[in-house]
């Protein structure tokens, strides 16, 4: 195995191959944390109003973790999965968190009502992982569906005229073809290939089994109970809940103490005069550093001219690149900003927007150091923005590249013909009608469209030269998608690390001691007045229009329709094309990787 494969192996498995800690025999003192639903980047945006657990965020956990493995005041741990709906970005972070907690003599016990693939990878980082009496473990392997919708646009009328720069790109493929080309196939069996590899060297250095014995263990876990999956190496032990107790004094020899960490944080107010407190829900959040700080920027979700929103009806918010740079120019102008930290977990979006955010970071970085960390995903215009950081660090299965180019409109003639709709078009000038809403491309505009469109990848592939010298295109361009131990070996990134890393590392390269430097999260949380005009700004009032709620009504319709018959993982997938085909109104040239994949 390679060294960086040993290494992105290692930063899950943790110590497992170490000697377990010694215990004294008489008891001692365990931490108690719960993880629940998804582990955020950053805090809520009511959370300094309201309070919020320091679980719910990524870095609150590994944070917590941290002062565990650097304390004294606790003999264990245990991880209690609580509906946890953890990404194997999650679970690489967390799992290096564990380990230093393992390293520091602690031990580390993990307890769930039940195991997938990526809570197995997350119990490798553990000294025991346990299961609720008559939970369930399963480890089918990795499977990943992709949906092609051309034959359901035709059969409703609607052609997608699209055209793509880079063989390897595919964005386009689930609407305008009804099967993969061979280069997209290419593409998405490499990176199930990485995908699957990581979990399988994970889950055998973690669980001590050779390529045989996992093997054997897939095949009797595919869906096993406990019993059948200690026999087949995957957990330790089964256990009712209300016995844990008694299993921990058996493992340290004596009483437990159980200690809750990670719990609300409890915010007082400065009056209980409800119209105090309403004065300060509507007032701006102080937000602004004290002393040497490290800000980390957000680049969560689709990229987007204007302003960033949130998920709201959709459930999936995007980045703008007016908040983004409006952030970018705060920090530039700081003295106290000593350097920043762009966090990405962003598939792309508008071209133009990827753009404005890049020279806005490289302006920042003129001044001050800018690195990046990529959590799940910084594809297309995710990447576009990360090559404008001087240092790029990823997880093993941080998923970065999809160097292209695509665009396109909807043709809908036949839908409104169908529907008996009589469609009258006007305009003036000789490219009035280049974007008729009825009408496919003839071929001279869609040859216009591609030397546009050219025009854009060539200054991507020019930007990803910029930022990552000695780069191959001919290897990572045209639209591959790639894991981030793959990234590191291309050059397409510097090395294997975690947020905390990267943070680490740049306080270390500025000269700044553990303790006397913050952190502060951009851009700004919002007040709850603006809250509240993000949440109301796109529905109508009583005698009010409605603003901006278009694509947000189109959506949400087909949520109603389509979310019951795919699922909640495949509206999830299916949402972010539709979100992706209605920015193509308004900008017919997008950076976007391929979003329509459920992964099993």
């Amino acid at each position: 195995m390679k060294t960086l494969e040993r290494w992105a192996v290692a930063a899950v498995a943790g110590v497992m191959m170490a000697v377990a800690p010694a215990l004294a025999g008489n008891g001692g003192t365990v931490a108690f944390i719960e993880i629940e639903d998804e582990l955020a980047e950053r805090p809520a945006p009511m959370s300094w109003l309201a309070g919020e657990r320091e679980t719910a965020t990524l870095r609150g956990l590994t944070g917590l973790l941290e002062r565990i493995a650097s304390g004294n005041s606790y003999d264990g741990v245990v991880i209690r999965l609580k509906d946890a709906k953890l990404t194997r970005s999650n679970v690489q972070e967390v799992g290096r968190a564990l380990a230093r907690v393992r390293e520091s003599g602690k031990r580390v016990h993990l307890f769930a009502e039940g195991y997938g693939p990526t809570e197995l990878m997350l119990g490798c980082a553990a000294d025991e992982v346990i299961l609720q009496a008559g939970g369930a473990v399963t480890l089918p392997g990795v499977y990943i569906e992709e949906m092609y919708l051309a034959d359901t646009l035709a059969w409703a009328g609607v052609t997608a005229d699209m055209v793509q720069v880079g063989a390897y790109k595919g964005a386009s493929e689930t609407l305008a073809r009804r099967e993969p080309s061979p280069e997209w196939n290419q593409n998405i069996e490499s990176l199930l290939d990485s995908l699957y590899g990581s979990m399988r060297e994970t889950i055998k250095a973690g669980r001590r089994l050779d390529d045989a014995g996992l093997d054997e263990a897939m095949r009797r876990a595919w869906l096993a109970q406990g019993d059948e999956a200690i026999a087949a190496g995957l957990i330790d032990r089964e256990l009712d809940w209300p016995e844990l107790d008694a299993h921990l004094e058996s493992v340290y020899g004596g009483d437990v103490k159980w200690r809750a960490l990670g719990g609300k944080e409890q915010v007082k107010p400065a009056d209980t005069n409800p119209f105090a407190l309403l004065n300060k829900m509507m007032r701006p959040v102080e937000h602004a550093p004290k002393r040497a700080t490290i800000a980390v920027v957000h680049i969560d979700g689709a990229i987007v001219d204007g302003d960033s929103t949130p998920g709201g009806l959709f459930g999936e918010e995007s980045v703008g690149s007016r908040t983004i740079r409006r952030a970018l120019a705060e920090l530039e102008e700081n003295e106290l900003i000593k350097g920043v930290v762009l966090r990405i977990n962003s598939p792309g979006g508008s071209a133009i927007a990827s753009e404005v955010i890049w020279r806005g970071v490289r302006r920042v970085a003129a001044k001050k150091p800018v690195w990046v960390s990529v959590g799940s995903m910084a594809a297309s215009g995710g990447y576009y923005i990360a090559v404008s950081g001087d240092r790029i660090y990823v997880n093993p299965s941080s998923i970065v590249g999809s160097i292209g180019v695509v665009g396109g409109k909807l043709a809908l003639g036949g839908l409104m013909e169908k529907l008996k709709i009589n469609v009258v078009g006007r305009g003036r000038g000789p490219m009035a009608s280049m974007f008729s809403s009825t009408a496919p491309w003839t071929e001279a505009e869609r040859a216009m469209v591609r030397e546009r469109m050219t025009e854009t990848y060539n200054l991507f592939a020019a930007r990803v030269t910029q930022g990552r010298p000695g780069i191959d295109l001919s290897k990572t361009a045209e639209g591959r998608l790639f894991t981030g131990d793959r990234a590191v070996e291309l050059k397409m990134a510097d090395r294997i690390g975690t947020i905390d890393d990267a943070i680490a590392d740049l306080a270390a390269e500025l000269g700044l001691r553990d303790g006397a430097y913050d952190v502060l999260d951009y851009p700004a949380p919002k007040s709850f007045g603006e809250l509240l005009e993000d949440m109301f700004g796109g529905f109508a009032t009583a005698g009010a229009p409605v603003r901006g709620g278009g694509d947000g009504g189109l959506l949400a319709q087909a949520a109603g329709v389509l979310e019951p018959l795919l699922g909640e993982a495949g509206w999830a997938q299916v949402r972010a094309s539709l979100r992706a085909l209605m920015e193509l109104r308004r900008e017919p040239v997008l950076l976007v990787s391929p979003r329509v994949l459920i992964v099993r």
